[in-house]
């Protein structure tokens, strides 16, 4: 009887080096004295901005959670307003775009490049001719980029804000420079499935005090309780707070966001292997990417102006619908798991439709969404599930 392949899933592992993570994880657990958020959060915060060469880190619950707390910040702070329209990479994550419409702000769509299922200058350019965002909240999708540089200088040229999604592209390096750095500020995840994993988890980073301080707000109710004792004397100051009231006085709009110690301690942890991680995960990607240059049923990529392709999961693209449905049957009858490239279109999606009617022709991220899915590049993928991966692509 011929043996059952067994299932190469996108999500192989709960960690990078499972089971010495797991072992120092409940070592930590037993000697923990308190688990909310504390000391490990706050290791992480600084850990994090030192690797990513960024001044500050927010830590917050999820990748999600870091979207939200940005834009309400920024409104916090009267750099965006309800009303205000922000643009966003058509082909992104839901969370991306549902805090713009959840605080009132207008959601405008650009369309990507094929080549590099990123927003390109040209991209923003053509929405820039019809109208001018306050903002533009750019995805850089599963470890790609396009011309990020130029993107940047336009928005500094015309007054726009640049914010990141860099959930996807941790390690990712584009002219010398990682990406989620190119920006204002930037989010990062560290779901599961995610190049660290703290199981849950997610981060804003900036250079701008004022930008994290009020993320320290946003993050925890909107009192000031993480930040330091002069911010706290002047804030409480300025508005005549009694010793009584101080810890619990709230001063902006916020949520509970917070994450605890045991996310912190396992991104600690999981940021101890970052090198090895981001060096596997770029191999894998090199490996499939020379076979699906070979097919000429894919779109191919572009990404020779990176310097290095972070990538979270291998991305294919058919020609035709007739190709897509049968790669799909391949992949999936041979037990490899596969998903559409991100949430695709987001216009396509029903709380887009739900809470948008405008109708914007965005024909490569209809394009991505209708003949495009990816499947897994993990760290811990072994050269036999790559193998067998690799033979389904020829």
């Amino acid at each position: 009887m011929e043996k059952e392949l067994q299932p190469i899933k996108l999500i192989k592992n709960t960690f990078f080096n499972e089971k010495e993570t797991k072992e120092s994880l409940a070592k930590f657990i037993l000697n923990a004295d308190v688990l909310s958020m504390g000391q490990q959060c706050r290791d992480f915060e600084i850990n994090f901005s030192q690797y990513y060469e960024r001044n500050f880190t927010t830590f917050v619950n999820s990748g999600s959670s870091a979207n939200l707390a940005l834009i309400q910040s920024l409104i916090n702070l009267g750099k965006l307003k309800k009303g205000d329209e922000v643009a966003f990479s058509a082909v992104t994550w839901s969370t991306n775009v549902m805090p713009l419409i959840q605080l009132g702000l207008i959601p405008k769509p650009i369309d990507v490049d094929l080549r590099t299922l990123n927003v390109s200058s040209n991209n923003l350019k053509s929405i820039l001719s019809k109208t001018k965002p306050r903002a533009f909240f750019i995805t850089n999708l599963l470890g790609f980029c396009d011309d990020i540089d130029e993107i940047s200088e336009i928005c500094n040229q015309e007054n726009i804000i640049l914010i990141e999604d860099n959930c996807e592209s941790f390690g990712s390096e584009y002219r010398g420079k990682l990406l989620g750095n190119f920006g204002l500020a930037s989010t990062f995840s560290f779901f599961v499935g995610h190049h660290l994993s703290a199981i849950e988890g997610g981060a804003v980073c900036c250079d701008n005090e004022e930008l994290n301080d009020m993320l320290a707000l946003v993050r925890a109710h909107g009192w000031d309780r993480n930040l330091s004792t002069e911010k706290q004397k002047t804030i409480r100051e300025k508005y005549q707070i009694e010793p009584f009231y101080d810890k619990y006085s709230f001063y902006d709009l916020g949520y509970n966001l917070r994450p605890n110690e045991i996310n912190g301690f396992l991104a600690n942890k999981q940021l101890e292997f970052a090198e090895d991680i981001i060096k596997i995960r770029n191999r894998n990607f090199l490996h499939y990417d020379h076979v699906v240059k070979e097919n000429n049923s894919f779109l191919p990529f572009s990404f020779e102006h990176m310097d290095l392709v972070s990538n979270f999961a291998y991305p294919i693209i058919c020609k035709t619908k007739d190709v897509f449905n049968y790669y799909v049957d391949k992949f999936i009858s041979n037990g490899v798991e596969i998903r559409p490239i991100v949430g695709g279109n987001m216009l396509a999606q029903p709380f887009y439709k739900k809470y948008n009617s405008e109708n914007v022709l965005l024909p490569n991220a209809d394009a991505i969404h209708q003949l495009g899915f990816y499947f897994p590049n993990n760290p811990t993928l072994t050269d036999n599930e790559i193998d067998r991966i690799i033979k389904l692509l020829k």
